[in-house]
């Protein structure tokens, strides 16, 4: 990578090609009359004076950051902070080249020159810039602690240097020699892509290797490596496709939910786990599938929707329903050999529901109806009943609740309404997709 000089010394190898070019062209000889080349501002070149002296000048009018590369080394911090990548700064550099000289036809000489130039060289070799920021006159101005940086840190970065020509419209151009608050005069413009600066800092390096695997061969007492296996087929745990048996798109406790993909049963003496995991915690649930498991297909069984009786062992395990909460769940699958490797594979979101069963009460002239609730609504989660185009919010409840009522108005008695319950934006299923057609499950208001 570059250094904080390689703005600077890009100018300066421009400046010096375009030098030698008209040197070697014996360019003094064909306007009889030297010549200079510089790279200053427009209004410190351009003069209404008929001695003005033949000058070529490369000003660098503007910067801007490279689109490929800027954010290439993202993220350059780990958690804590502390740099782990040295933060690279990828910059275009945009160029104007204007010929101003006293006599006729002079400028549009030492333009001919330039411009064949830069068309034969769009690209500029490591040892070409090496050798024009040898003996550059940069060395004047800059302390002696940096000529060891210069040019071989800008010959040795990872992309070359390369110059395409831009096109600039009169309006750009009127605009910026007003800017310049200089007289207009004959000029083109280049880009020059692209320079990388990153600066030597210390970063956190990361520790060697030792082993690849994790656990070593139990025969061997060896790294065993990479597993390749000869098959075209994905050699890891791979879900492509997750759904409630029962065609609803989500899941609720007392159902089963199936799992497709490839090799989601890891062979003989394996162990098989699916996960459910809520996002952005690391609170996750682990079951072990239905047997016999395939290697393209798993079937899980959730657990019931009744609570469990005080003393019973499985309380705060996954067969508990107050394990659970209604919301989005990642799930995937991991397989464990039986040498204790462990392989994971890709998570799918599937959001579980709640499992209600509603009850109506008539309370003229409104209707209070209640809804049973499994897994618990916990504190913090919004809650609404909807019946049929009816919604009652509620209040989230303080403790974790399993039952929750609501006044609804507007009910006409003796007609069947289905009735919802709405759970941080999750509804109950009132749709009987047993049926050919499918029905609404619905109650009779009193």
């Amino acid at each position: 990578m570059s250094n904080v000089l390689a703005i600077a010394a890009v100018t300066q190898l421009l400046k010096d090609l375009l030098n030698d070019t008209l040197v070697n062209g014996d360019v003094s000889q064909v306007l009889g009359a030297d010549f200079t080349v510089t790279a200053l501002p427009p209004d410190r070149i351009v003069s209404d004076s008929n001695e003005q002296p033949a000058q070529l000048n490369l000003f660098l009018y503007r910067l801007s950051q490279n689109q490929a590369y800027r954010n290439t080394d993202l993220p350059t911090r780990d958690a804590a902070g502390r740099i782990t990548q040295r933060p690279r700064l990828a910059l275009d550099l945009h160029y104007m080249l204007t010929a101003v000289a006293g006599e006729e036809l002079h400028a549009e000489i030492l333009l001919g020159y330039a411009m064949q130039m830069f068309h034969e060289t769009a690209i500029f070799g490591r040892d070409r810039i090496r050798a024009a920021l040898e003996l550059a006159a940069i060395d004047d101005i800059l302390p002696a602690a940096f000529d060891t940086l210069r040019a071989s840190e800008l010959a040795d970065q990872i992309e070359v240097i390369k110059v395409t020509p831009r096109t600039l419209s009169m309006d750009d151009m009127s605009k910026l020699f007003t800017a310049f608050q200089a007289s207009y005069r004959t000029t083109v413009a280049y880009d020059v892509s692209l320079v990388l600066i990153e600066r030597e800092i210390p970063v956190r390096p990361t520790l060697p290797v030792l082993s690849r695997g994790g656990l070593r061969d139990p025969a061997t007492g060896r790294d065993p490596g990479v597993s390749v296996r000869p098959d075209v087929m994905t050699s890891v745990p791979t879900i492509s496709g997750i759904r409630s048996v029962d065609d609803h798109p989500v899941m609720r406790l007392g159902g089963q939910i199936e799992i497709t993909g490839f090799k989601l049963d890891g062979g003989p003496g394996t162990e098989v786990i699916v996960r459910f995991t809520e996002p952005g915690s690391t609170r996750t649930l682990e079951m072990a599938p239905m047997s016999p498991s395939a290697p393209t297909r798993l079937l899980v069984t959730l657990p019931g929707i009744a609570p469990l009786a005080p003393g019973n062992p499985a309380i705060g395990t996954v067969l508990d329903p107050a394990s659970w909460r209604i919301g989005a769940y990642a799930v995937d699958v991991t397989v464990r050999q039986a040498d204790g490797r462990a392989q994971v594979s890709n998570g799918l979101p599937l959001a579980l529901a709640p499992a209600t069963t509603p009850s109506v009460l008539a309370a003229p002239p409104d209707v209070n109806i209640t809804m049973t609730c499994a897994p618990p609504i916990r504190p913090g989660q919004t809650v609404a009943i909807l019946a049929g185009q009816e919604m009652q919010v509620l209040s989230s409840p303080a403790a974790p609740e399993t039952e929750v009522t609501a006044t609804i108005a507007g009910l006409t008695s003796g007609s069947d309404v289905p009735v919802r319950l709405r759970v941080d934006g999750i509804d109950s299923p009132v749709i009987d997709l047993s049926t050919t057609p499918p029905r609404l499950e619905t109650v009779t208001v009193p």
